[in-house]
């Protein structure tokens, strides 16, 4: 099987997500601005101004020589994307009561992953996270967080699988850093931590 590629989304590549988001499911319309906008605004959404949410993400994030997450490529067909980025670039986490903020530490936030249909079971969205992990690391983030969903040992339908699996970022070194619950009948969110230390010039690790 061929190496996976990765590549920061840029305006020349927003083809290839449009590609990868049209095979269907939430992708398709949601367009990974769930997390981007504010709960009312994203319940009067549709797939274009979803779409367009993402593009200001890539036109905003460019002239601060970054890009708003990267796209896995094998063979140079886009199969996998992962959505990454100051904490701050989520309008969603700016406000929400259950996501607060831990601290007042600078962190980064990894928010989403989409893998192609005929490209999953096969440790893309791992390959996906350990990509995000190194890119932060090449843009200077010390500290990264996520929102998985925790599975309990069991499976979760894909849709509900897309902020990644507790397993998959303890694989990739995140620890719990707290737990968090709504209220009594609501499932327990965990948030995920990991410290990264930034690249030194001419360095591989």
């Amino acid at each position: 099987m061929s190496e996976l590629e990765f590549h920061p989304l840029t305006r020349d590549r927003l083809s290839d997500l449009a590609k990868l988001f049209g095979q269907g499911g939430d992708p398709k319309w949601c367009w990974c601005s769930f997390f981007r906008v504010r709960n009312a605004d994203f319940a009067h959404a549709t797939a274009d101004t979803n779409r367009q949410v993402l593009e200001r993400a890539v036109a905003t994030t460019a002239t601060e020589g970054r890009s708003p997450g990267l796209i896995a490529y094998r063979d140079r067909e886009p199969i996998g994307w992962v959505s990454i980025g100051p904490r701050d670039d989520y309008e969603r986490l700016k406000h929400s009561k259950i996501l607060a903020p831990i601290d007042d530490r600078p962190v980064w936030s990894i928010v989403c992953f989409v893998v192609s249909r005929k490209a999953r079971k096969q440790g893309v969205a791992q390959a996906l996270l350990d990509a995000a992990i190194d890119y932060a690391r090449q843009h200077g983030a010390t500290l990264l967080e996520a929102y998985p969903v925790e599975t309990d040992g069991g499976r979760v339908p894909a849709a509900h699988a897309y902020k990644g699996t507790l397993g998959m970022f303890e694989r990739a070194g995140f620890e719990v850093a707290e737990r968090r619950q709504f209220n009594r009948t609501s499932p327990v969110r965990p948030i995920v931590r990991r410290r990264v230390r930034p690249r030194r010039s001419g360095s591989r690790g």
